[in-house]
């Protein structure tokens, strides 16, 4: 049941309406059955412990009804396990067939096993969680977690929204483990993974040292992501920002990633990508790749990148495959407005992909990568060759357009390599293009 009063003066600011039917005279008993309008989210209020409220009717906007949820037993002290508090209010909320949400109050919450919100069995018609508190894994051990593919997972979820919140997986034990040499460090969890989903919307959350990825999209369909901060030291391995697997129909915007690995990895099968004002540094760039594993693969295709800001990452703008057999493909890809402040490769498509340089299949065919362009890329390379295409004899890359690149080497106009690629140049043009 209650633990505290939830009176006018506990509802959090920003969750206030303007014309919201609560006042300062308000009890609990009062707010327990009265019906209010709300203009979206607005009106949900605070009761300390995690709550939920369920909207009567159709659809968010409608008038909200209170269900009085109890504690759930959730504690903010960031000591005590609240798992399962967490796997409660989703299905309480799964098992309306309205809209709820999902309201989680500051303070440290401590999520010390795998937490998977399944909507295989949801009647709601959409969930949304606001999230001012923070997740935390065990601070003691790696192991907790890290056997697990992913810490946090929404699955088969449609409609679901969440805003805010901060997940802190506590990654350096373990990359501390892998840096020794010890064979029995686990692989590491991602953080946050979204899998078979659909029209889902993250913003505003915040993700600090994942073991591994820090957040996976796979298989979904009308993913957005918005003011995503992603922050893990440039030493921590395999710490990728966002990676994208199999789906389709996806948005990223207004981002801060900081990293290990690759800020945003675009991996086979996806299509009708967004990527819009993201900062990336340190970290590997932008990449689209690896691909090419395996033989048989989906391509990707139709990805927009623009307004990115990269700084002292390993790599710019970058396409990255292995010289293997394959019937994979990149195409239709546009690069725009992007600038470089002292990047190793701002302009790189790799088809010779190898990172270890052991056991590198060296085949004359690979991915087929067409039709891509580059467009308004300024700034500062880190290496000499600042744009850089080398691509395969038995699949040449065909159809790169450059236009309008301005990349200086230490105050010097820096320098372009060509090998197996067909294009255009037009614009200013610096390095001079090899096209």
């Amino acid at each position: 049941m209650f633990t505290t009063s939830a009176n006018y003066a506990d509802i959090p600011y920003k969750y206030r309406s303007k014309n919201s039917l609560f006042s300062p005279t308000d009890t609990r008993a009062d707010l327990k059955e009265r019906k209010l309008s709300i203009n979206g989210f607005k009106g949900i209020y605070n009761l300390r412990k995690l709550s939920v409220g369920i909207l009567s009717s159709s659809y968010f906007g409608d008038p909200l009804r209170f269900i009085e949820s109890e504690s759930f037993g959730a504690n903010a002290n960031g000591f005590i396990d609240s798992t399962t508090a967490f796997l409660n209010v989703w299905n309480l909320s799964c098992a309306s067939s309205n809209p709820a949400i999902i309201y989680v109050p500051k303070g440290r919450y401590l999520i010390s096993s795998e937490l998977t919100f399944s909507g295989i069995t949801c009647k709601s018609k959409a969930i949304r969680f606001n999230i001012d508190g923070t997740l935390v894994t065990p601070s003691n051990t790696y192991n907790a977690i890290g056997n697990t593919e992913v810490w946090i997972k929404l699955y088969r979820a449609n409609n679901v929204t969440i805003s805010g919140g901060i997940l802190d997986a506590n990654g350096a034990p373990l990359w501390n483990c892998k840096s020794s040499g010890t064979k029995t460090c686990p692989r590491g969890a991602t953080t946050f993974g979204i899998y078979h989903s659909q029209n889902i919307v993250i913003s505003n959350m915040k993700s600090l040292n994942s073991q591994m990825f820090h957040i996976i999209i796979y298989a979904c369909n009308n993913t957005k992501l918005e003011g995503v901060n992603i922050s893990a030291p440039g030493f921590s391995p395999n710490t990728d920002g966002i990676h994208l697997m199999n789906s389709k129909d996806v948005t990223i915007l207004n981002s801060k990633i900081s990293t290990g690995d690759d800020c945003i990895s675009i991996g086979p099968g996806n299509s009708n990508l967004w990527i819009e004002k993201v900062v990336c540094g340190p970290g590997h760039g932008i990449s689209i790749g690896s691909l090419g594993w395996e033989e048989k693969e989906a391509g990707v295709q139709n990805v927009t990148v623009k307004n990115a800001t990269l700084i002292g990452s390993q790599n710019g703008l970058r396409i990255k495959t292995w010289a293997r057999l394959s019937n994979g493909f990149v195409k239709d890809v546009v690069f725009q407005h992007a600038s470089m402040e002292n990047v190793r490769n701002p302009i790189i498509i790799d088809a010779n992909y190898c990172p270890h340089k052991q056991k590198c299949p060296n085949q004359v065919t690979g991915v087929k990568i067409s039709n891509v362009v580059y467009e308004d890329v300024y700034g500062t390379s880190a290496t000499r060759v600042a744009v850089k295409f080398d691509c395969k004899k038995g699949k040449p890359c065909t159809g790169i357009r450059l236009k309008d690149v301005n990349l200086q080497y230490e105050g010097q106009p820096a320098e372009s390599f060509c090998s197996y690629v067909d294009g255009t140049a037009s614009g200013l043009l610096q390095p001079t293009s090899c096209l």
